[in-house]
């Protein structure tokens, strides 16, 4: 069966596209707890993000004043 729900319930148009995501969402997250790679600490992760961003933003800069 092909239920339709409501964009407003659900941002699934059936009941079957809201299901297949629900197993694929539920094996991804298994997924990542059967992963033994070895663990980032949080403040390494957040040390390469703000490097990554302030690299983007000096690359903006350049364009902006290049222009």
């Amino acid at each position: 069966m092909n239920t339709q729900l409501s964009p407003i319930e659900s941002a699934f148009a059936t009941t079957e596209e809201a299901e297949a995501y629900e197993r694929w969402f539920r094996a991804k997250v298994q997924e990542s707890l059967d992963d033994n790679s070895p663990l980032i600490p949080h403040d390494q992760v957040m040390a390469e993000m703000q490097e990554l961003l302030d690299a983007k933003h000096r690359e903006h800069a350049a364009r902006t004043e290049a222009k």
